[in-house]
């Protein structure tokens, strides 16, 4: 694709790793004005720069996505650097693996209503725009339950709800709502790379599992996230695209 998301305005949350990065990366590759957050000022410095070789306009501002207040901050400031808002990406986790109420509430603050508080923020700039469109990132543990970590699994269950929700709430305005739900993606540091040293037992059993025979990659949920931020996908709303290589099928 060539400049398919010619001077859009994209936010990515949690855009300075993995999977955010990789969508921040191939929304300027584009053609997109990006802005992006998170926690690190570290991580976000490394993607500005890495995100600038495209010559498109890179904002970014350290962002706790649990704290409706820097979200709030964060996306008052991208509007104003960017001279608007287009697209939205919800891209952020609270990881709540395990079974203790922080983890139930990382799961509640992070992966949900980071997305709820971001949109409703960015909504009157949607309004505005020609293009509007959000893109929620969920995970087949929304619909596929997991033994190891339920918290996370309700949380992005609850994610898909809201998905399907907002985008009922809006479509009479035109403004797109949908989800991606990556399988088990694989990149450096992350939490698969991990557990390829930690726990390569599991390791080779969930990379046996998915039928296409690997781990994803993060530019397969990229390569999804561009062509449901661009004019192709102007017919679909309320949609959660499993991006798994079939690891949901259980095949």
């Amino acid at each position: 694709m060539t400049d398919s998301l010619h001077d859009l305005r994209i936010l990515v949350a949690g855009g300075s790793r993995g999977i955010g990065l990789a969508m921040a990366d191939a929304f300027a590759r584009e053609g997109a004005q990006v802005s992006i957050c998170a926690r690190s000022e570290g991580g976000l410095n490394d993607a500005v720069a890495a995100l600038s070789r495209h010559g498109r306009a890179v904002h970014a501002l350290p962002c706790d996505l649990s704290d409706a207040a820097q979200i709030e901050a964060w996306v008052t400031a991208a509007a104003a650097a960017l001279g608007g808002i287009d697209v939205v990406v919800n891209n952020a986790s609270g990881y709540g693996n395990g079974s203790d109420d922080a983890s139930w509430l990382a799961g509640f603050n992070v992966d949900l209503m980071a997305a709820v508080r971001t949109n409703r923020i960015a909504l009157p700039h949607l309004r505005r725009s020609a293009s509007p469109a959000i893109i929620n990132i969920s995970s087949i543990n929304g619909s596929v339950p997991t033994p190891r970590a339920a918290a996370y699994s309700t949380a992005k269950a609850a994610l898909n709800y809201y998905t399907v929700t907002l985008a009922t709430e809006l479509a009479r305005e035109k403004i797109r709502v949908n989800a991606i739900a990556p399988g088990s993606i694989e990149f450096a540091d992350g939490l698969w790379d991990k557990r390829k040293t930690t726990e390569p037992a599991l390791y080779a059993r969930i990379r046996d599992s998915i039928p296409f025979g690997r781990f994803g990659a993060v530019e397969d949920v990229a390569e999804a996230a561009v062509f449901l931020a661009s004019a192709r996908a102007r017919w679909i709303t309320g949609q959660v695209l499993a991006v798994d290589g079939g690891q949901a099928l259980g095949a």
